[in-house]
């Protein structure tokens, strides 16, 4: 029997968001229905519903949710009713890379995820008056009151931390803090530079100052976001709207190069920049994602020495491991996520839209 429930479509690109009714189907046998409490906005939903990035609309975006299982498909094991959840990406569970741990690279991650719009049969959960929409985004769809997710997309939290707190941790914290755990690994009296001090990048941080890394730079345009990052753990900070040539200031500071650089805005000319900010074997991962076929320019003698260039999704997180572990810092108060969050009515999500765009949120999140 399908439900009746409440969710953002976005008819269009371009468009805004509109409350509406809409269908959802069944339970299939490894499905969870949630009841969303919280769901973070992201970049990503700002590219997709302006069109930057490919996705079925009419559609229901939403990709960090957080609330509580109202019910469990018959194959279901994770979870069971009642239980609090946050929910992430998707994957299919049986490629090389989910068997290996590395689920962020799943054979099927781009349609399942982020451009498909629907389950891997080809159908969505999603239907208003008779017509499907674009749904099953990150396998869940979590802009609505109710929401479909598939199992692997479900990570259970035994945590009486406020949801609103958790939902970023499906997708911006564990990307932000991924790589630097996963891909970077800090070694000892090591440096980083992150570009970029949004949700992403300020997790970055808060994950770096967890490390052994000694010098943490923070470069943005903003000076409230500079200072939140001095505060979450960054040593030295550039204003990147004061200072023209931020990669000599970088190299001024850490003495020929940083170990490490981190890319979080999604411009390639900025990625260009953290090459260049780089010593020799230096190591630059890219966690910004631009529009579909947008390249960078880099000088091949340049990268020569050592220096290597890594894309990341989600950190490559194994959600089931990650999450949990951010959580227990989160409640130990050595992972102050609430730092980043400003609260909204999932009503008001419009109104949270143009606070992201503004800079005004860091991280907003919608709470039913």
């Amino acid at each position: 029997m399908s439900i009746t429930t409440e969710a953002a479509v976005v008819e269009s690109a371009g468009a805004e968001f509109v409350f509406q009714s809409v269908q959802l189907d069944a339970l299939r046998p490894n499905e969870v229905l949630v009841d969303i409490k919280a769901a973070g906005l992201c970049h990503t939903d700002l590219s997709v519903a302006g069109g930057g990035l490919p996705f079925p609309l009419p559609g229901v975006l939403g990709h960090e949710g957080a609330g509580i299982v109202a019910e469990v498909g018959t194959a279901v094991t994770r979870v069971q009713p009642g239980d609090r959840v946050v929910l992430s990406f998707t994957s299919c569970g049986g490629c090389t890379n989910c068997r290996g741990g590395h689920p962020a690279y799943c054979d099927t991650w781009l349609p399942d995820n982020l451009i498909g719009g629907a389950r891997s049969d080809g159908t969505s959960p999603i239907s208003r008056d008779g017509e499907r929409l674009g749904g099953h985004f990150f396998g869940q769809s979590s802009f609505a009151r109710q929401a479909v997710a598939d199992e692997r997309s479900v990570v259970k939290v035994t945590t009486e931390l406020p949801l609103e707190h958790l939902s970023p941790l499906a997708c911006g914290v564990q990307t932000g803090a991924g790589a630097v755990w996963n891909a970077i690994q800090p070694r000892p009296g090591s440096s980083l530079v992150v570009f970029g001090v949004g949700a992403v990048g300020l997790s970055a941080i808060m994950a770096a100052a967890l490390t052994p890394a000694v010098t943490i730079i923070a470069v943005d345009r903003v000076s409230s976001r500079l200072e939140l990052a001095r505060e979450l753990g960054a040593t030295h900070t550039i204003d990147a709207s004061a200072i023209q040539d931020a990669p000599a200031e970088i190299q001024r500071i850490t003495g020929g190069g940083a170990d490490a650089a981190i890319e979080a805005t999604g411009s390639t000319r900025v990625l260009e920049q953290a090459v260049f900010s780089t010593s020799a074997r230096g190591h630059v991962v890219a966690v910004g994602a631009p529009a579909f076929g947008a390249t960078a320019a880099v000088d091949v003698n340049f990268i020569m020495p050592g220096r290597r260039i890594q894309g990341i999704t989600l950190g490559d997180s194994e959600i089931e491991t990650l999450i949990p572990a951010i959580v227990a810092l989160m409640e130990a108060g050595r992972f102050p996520v609430e730092r980043l969050v400003t609260t909204y009515k999932l009503d008001d999500i419009n109104q949270a839209v143009r606070d992201m765009k503004s800079g005004k949120s860091i991280k907003p999140v919608l709470i039913n």
